[in-house]
């Protein structure tokens, strides 16, 4: 839902109404002027792509792909915001709930594994 998260790691306070309003532009940019990129697999593991809702700038790539990462036996995690897909590698096989929490408390939605 665009304007209405407040990322993780920022704390409440810190944004007017506890919340981040002027983070994604209408154009789908980034005005927090979040880092870009992707963490890369190095390993080979189990591959799986969800459908996250919500996301529309790079700070929403960086937000999602924070969550994802800190569950254990994460190797690499991708975020494609237009598309809504975050392809997961994983050292076994993925815990489909704990991913799901971990978007959720992010600010955005797991819909399930991607088709």
């Amino acid at each position: 839902m665009q304007g209405t998260h407040t990322p993780k790691g920022y704390p409440r306070s810190s944004f007017p109404g506890g919340t981040m309003s002027d983070c994604c532009t209408p154009d789908g940019s980034c005005s927090t002027g979040a880092a870009k990129g992707t963490t890369t697999a190095t390993e080979d593991g189990i591959a799986t792509v969800y459908t996250v809702t919500g996301m529309t700038c790079d700070h929403c790539k960086s937000s999602v792909t924070e969550a994802v990462s800190g569950i254990g036996g994460v190797l690499s995690v991708d975020v494609d915001v237009k598309t809504g897909r975050v392809s997961v590698t994983t050292a076994e096989e993925p815990d489909d709930t704990a991913f799901a929490k971990a978007v959720d408390e992010a600010g955005y939605e797991l819909t399930g594994r991607a088709v």
